[in-house]
This record gives C-alpha cells, sequence and structure tokens, in this order.
C-alpha cells in the first residue's frame, strides 16, 4: 500500500503525543519538525529512498547542525512508528560528544551578577529575582509556575516535569527575598510571578526581558537565556560537591548523562589543566 502524509495523520499524531502526555514544548517541537518532513515530500509517496534523500537534503543544505537534523529525523521516526511504517526509519547521525564548551557560550557568575545587578538598577525588580530562583535553585524556566506562596514559606517547592516529581529546596537567602517580594505586591496566595490576571508569566516574555538586558549589562547576548542559568546552577554545585548523582537527582535528570552536558568546563579552563599536567619537560634547546 501506497504512503503519504496527510493534514489528518499529522493531527492525529498530535492528540497521539498528547494522550502519551508529552510536554506542550515537546509536541510543538515534534509537529514543526514533521512540518519540514512534510513540505519536503509534498503529494509524493512516502518511501525509504526518499527519507534518505531527505535525510541528505538537511545533512547538505548548510543550514542546520547535526543535533538539531538528529532532533528532524527523531521526530520523523516517531511518526513513521506511529503509522507502523517501521520500514521508513532512518538512522541518526553519529556525532562525537565536544569536550568542552565553546567559550562564547558560557556564561559567568560575575557575568549572572552583572544581569541581576543591572536589572534591579533600571527597576527591574521581579526580572532580577526570576533571574536568581532559577540560578539558585536550578529550575527550568517553565518551572516557575509550580513555584508558589506556599512553598517558599516552606522553604521548598514540589516540582513536577515530564513524568517526573522532585522537591527543590528554596536557599534561605532566596527565601527571605521571595517572601519580600509576594508581600510587598499583595500576592497572599497561589503564584509568585504572576500575571496581572493570577496567570504564569510567558516564558518567551522572559526571554525577552533578559536579552534586552544584555546590550546594558554588557553581557555577550548569545549568552544570555534562560536555561544557562539552569547549568550555571549545576556547574557551581558540582565544583563544590562533585557528585553528579546528587546534581542529577536536583535537576531531575534520569540519565547522568544529560547531567554530564550541564557541567562541562571551557576550552580555556581545559588548556590550564593540561599546562599543570607538567607532561611537558622544560628541556632548552632542541631535543630532536
Amino acid at each position: 500500500m501506497k504512503k503519504y502524509i496527510t493534514e489528518k495523520q499529522l493531527e492525529d499524531f498530535r492528540e497521539y503525543l498528547y494522550e502519551e502526555e508529552k510536554s506542550a514544548a515537546t509536541i510543538q517541537k515534534y509537529m514543526c519538525d514533521l512540518k519540514k518532513l512534510a513540505s519536503f515530500m509534498g503529494e509524493q509517496e512516502v518511501t525509504k529512498k526518499k527519507v534518505i534523500e531527505y535525510k541528505e537534503m538537511l545533512r547538505h543544505g548548510n543550514r542546520y547542525q547535526l543535533s538539531s537534523i538528529n532532533s528532524f529525523l527523531t521526530a520523523s521516526n516517531c511518526f513513521f512508528e506511529y503509522m507502523g511504517w517501521y520500514e521508513l526509519k532512518v538512522k541518526t547521525f553519529r556525532i562525537q560528544r565536544e569536550p568542552f564548551l565553546p567559550e562564547s557560550r558560557n556564561l559567568t557568575k560575575e557575568e549572572y551578577k552583572k544581569l541581576v545587578l543591572t536589572a534591579k538598577s533600571q527597576g527591574q525588580g521581579r526580572l532580577s529575582l526570576i533571574l536568581e530562583t532559577i540560578c539558585a535553585t536550578g529550575i527550568r524556566v517553565s518551572e516557575l509556575k509550580e513555584l508558589t506562596v506556599a512553598g517558599v514559606k516552606r522553604g521548598t517547592v514540589g516540582i513536577y516535569c515530564k513524568g517526573k516529581s522532585r522537591q527543590v529546596l528554596i536557599p534561605v537567602a532566596l527565601q527571605k527575598k521571595l517572601l519580600y517580594y509576594v508581600g510587598k505586591n499583595g500576592i497572599r496566595k497561589g503564584l509568585v510571578f504572576q500575571t496581572a490576571g493570577g496567570r504564569p508569566i510567558d516564558r518567551s516574555n522572559i526571554w525577552k526581558q533578559m536579552k534586552a538586558l544584555c546590550k546594558q549589562a554588557k553581557v555577550k547576548e548569545e549568552k544570555v537565556f534562560p536555561h544557562n542559568l539552569r547549568h550555571l546552577f549545576a556547574k557551581s554545585f558540582y565544583q563544590i560537591e562533585k557528585d553528579i548523582a546528587k546534581l542529577a537527582d536536583m535537576l531531575g535528570h534520569s540519565n547522568i548523562e544529560t547531567t554530564r552536558i550541564y557541567i562541562k568546563t571551557t576550552c580555556y579552563e581545559h588548556r590550564r589543566q593540561l599546562e599543570h599536567m607538567g607532561l611537558v619537560l622544560k628541556v632548552i634547546g632542541d631535543t630532536t
């Protein structure tokens, strides 16, 4: 039987993902990725040969990194499984794990402090407190909606994300700041960070506000996004504890391999470690 991708199939697949309790962000990502496949196929029959052509088009188009291409292929393979078209699945590209973090993506503690202090000086108290809350607890920006007045008073917040639940401790210094914030703003119950209508703050707005802060704080824009604050929390914790299993639990990771991504050091730090190993002898003159 010939196979074609239809709008009805894609909508049914969306419903399937919802019933599988995938997050809204995951569903949106899968559907966006599948649009690329559907656009490539058009009204053509979907065959293994055409799927391989799609894979090669993505690879040689110089538009996407291999990690992005793999995410597109993963979405396609998931859709093929749902449809029972197992013979159409293709292999993802093997990517050698980079041993260090690019300096251009490494947000330092000093840069983080600049962002927080700049936000405060510009009268953006809520934004500065959001930055501190994410960085001091390691929660995802999407998990801010779990932070309630009751949780702040207890000093712990229950997080439910991706089918898993965990308890996150709120440092005492942060707890005091949050209690002062809710008291000053007359927030007696419910969400700590909420809109005038009592709804969670949209994370895209937080992203935009952080980007707008970069110029005034003199921090490179490519370093500043909410998830990088979570990375800074992970690196800071690991530098003290050196316990990756405990860190994985705190971040809500099921796989320690995921946690390893969060504690990568930079090329500069790798080079410094190599220099300190002392394996190049200090011999004057040419020894060859």
